[in-house]
């Protein structure tokens, strides 16, 4: 009889507890910092600074690029190097943080969000990590569009990106009348 009673107390913690994927978003993110820092030290290895290797002729390049700068570079030639280096580096810490808290919120479901998230997570401590050890972030995919060129980026920022596109398809995609 006491068996019973046991496995009945057993089985409503069971259903009670939730999944939880923090660990496969945790995962995810890692994958993109290890794939950053492979690719990063790839071209370092190969290609001098400042250099290019032609992939498609006008078209895409694998570059060497060292970004002292933001996003497209943004910042690079200021008069405070420095400064602008230390404030990319808190609100990187910052970003990483808030997302983080985001994906351990989230963590019990899987959705296009977490996943978007992870890869946020991933392209904002690979870039950290570079302006941290670096001072710089290396950048090294290079695309020209007709007349258009795209400023050099990398895996990180590859990663970032496309998580912000996916939270953009969550954001706009339509909801289902369920949910109240």
């Amino acid at each position: 009889m006491s068996e019973i009673n046991q496995q009945s107390t057993v089985e409503p913690q069971r259903e009670l507890r939730q999944r939880n994927y923090l660990g496969l978003y945790l995962l995810i993110a890692a994958a993109v910092i290890v794939l950053d820092r492979i690719t990063k030290r790839f071209v370092v290895a190969h290609l001098a600074a400042g250099s290019t290797h032609t992939i498609i002729p006008g078209i895409f390049r694998i570059s060497h690029v060292l970004n002292t700068g933001a996003a497209f570079s943004a910042f690079a030639d200021t008069a405070s190097p420095e400064l602008v280096r230390k404030a990319l580096i808190a609100f990187s810490i910052a970003a990483v943080l808030i997302v983080g808290y985001m994906l351990f919120r989230i963590r019990h479901s899987i959705s296009l969000t977490a996943i978007a998230l992870s890869l946020i997570l991933g392209g904002a401590i690979g870039n950290l990590y570079d302006r941290i050890v670096y001072h710089y972030v290396i950048d090294f995919l290079e695309v020209h569009i007709v007349h258009y060129h795209w400023p050099d980026f990398n895996i990180a920022d590859s990663c970032i990106v496309i998580g912000a596109l996916l939270l953009l398809m969550e954001i706009f995609r339509p909801q289902s009348q369920s949910r109240n």
